[in-house]
């Protein structure tokens, strides 16, 4: 690799097609706050207060952005073993040290508490993941290329790497954020250079494995089976996805609330700062809701197609740098993001079950923000050193 004098301007090294649409994410997310503090002032608290908690919150993400947006290729394949080993040291002391309230009403050992302020390491891992599976496969290919049995080994890695961090979080009862992880694998396997001869069996069974959990889980015998592998809040949780106006005083009561704030939206919605239904969590897990309510089908299309821009923008970075390293980790990113956008927004209505996954950028909450604004950061710093280094390889950093 070898570095060329850069004379471009450090406003024209930010990549704007990111920064544009998360800051509008960011201004979305703090009027949907406003207004869920409205509906539910004592679960989110009063309204102002609300609004500055999560302002400081994007501050502070910013600043980190800043900082993760100064390494270059060079020193995020060094680091990304150190980022990973705090991330997992992390995700073992919570099982240690998490927050028994919040554990009670989630189910899940997954949260540090200190005074105020509710952490969720898992979020920090999710970028470490990116970057230490990134730096895997870089280094893999580097050294073995590709046949059908270095490609099994490459896989074998992935899973070997993988696999830490789902033991960890199911101790944790946290399988939501382990679908997360599963779909970054997904996405990065795809680009990794894997034969298509090993992808296309292996995707296969993964289809036909979701098919049959499916028919599992809406018989009875199935539900009796699956009971041994999963908690009795995540078949509610399966139950009010099944039949979501079966029972809408208990479990299904949540999205039952929010398909009606959706719904009374209409096409245009209700107008400012309405909350008449009640949704509960609905800052966090249920913020799509806000915006049905407030501003209707089309309110809720122009949000998607945010989501859309600031995907592509990050798929054309991507392909700008011309470098593989950087391509496995905007893969990973992209598929975060998609991922946590398309659960959430599915869940509101019912599409998909709920799992608890937070609308990237919007929903109130610090760690979800911190790891979803770290990956901006890194596709940010692919824009900001592009023109640092010649690149005489497609392998090279």
């Amino acid at each position: 690799m070898a570095k060329v004098e850069n004379k471009t301007s450090l406003v024209d090294r930010l990549a704007w097609n990111i920064i544009i649409p998360v800051a509008l994410l960011a201004l979305i997310s703090l009027y949907c706050i406003y207004v869920a503090a409205l509906g539910d002032p004592s679960h989110i608290g009063s309204p102002v207060r609300a609004v500055v908690m999560q302002a400081l919150w994007y501050l502070i993400s910013v600043a980190i952005v800043i900082v993760v947006m100064q390494f270059d290729a060079d020193q995020l394949f060094k680091i990304a073993p150190i980022f990973f080993g705090i991330a997992i040291f992390l995700l073992i002391a919570v099982l240690f040290l998490y927050n028994r309230s919040v554990a009670a009403d989630t189910g899940a050992k997954s949260w540090f508490k200190l005074g105020p302020i509710t952490f969720q390491p898992s979020e920090l891992m999710k970028p470490a993941f990116i970057l230490m599976l990134a730096r895997v496969i870089k280094d893999h290919n580097d050294k073995y290329g590709h046949t059908i049995r270095t490609d099994w080994l490459l896989l074998g890695k992935i899973i070997a790497w993988l696999a830490p961090v789902a033991i960890l979080l199911k101790l944790q009862n946290d399988f939501g954020t382990m679908l997360v992880f599963i779909a970054i694998v997904g996405g990065v396997v795809l680009v990794s250079g894997i034969s298509w001869k090993i992808i296309i069996p292996i995707y296969g069974m993964v289809i036909i494995g979701a098919i049959a959990i499916i028919l599992l889980v809406v018989t009875p015998g199935g539900q009796s089976f699956l009971s041994h592998f999963f908690q009795a809040y995540q078949f509610e949780r399966i139950k009010s996805w099944l039949d979501p106006s079966g029972d809408t005083s208990s479990g299904a009561y949540q999205l039952w609330q929010s398909m009606k704030a959706i719904g009374s939206g209409q096409l245009f919605g209700n107008g400012f700062g309405k909350a008449s239904v009640y949704v509960p969590v609905r800052g966090s897990d249920m913020v799509f809701s806000v915006i049905g309510e407030n501003f209707g089908f089309v309110g809720c299309v122009v949000l998607i197609l945010i989501y859309l821009y600031l995907i592509v923008q990050m798929v054309r970075i991507s392909f700008d740098t011309r470098n593989v390293f950087y391509s496995y980790i905007s893969t990973g990113v992209i598929m975060m993001i998609l991922f946590h956008v398309f659960e959430n927004i599915g869940m509101n209505i019912d599409l998909l079950p709920l799992t608890g996954i937070p609308l990237p950028f919007v929903s109130q909450g610090g760690s979800a923000l911190l790891g979803n604004m770290i990956g901006i950061g890194l596709i940010l710093s692919m824009k900001f050193h592009n023109r640092d280094y010649m690149f005489s390889t497609a392998g090279d950093f």
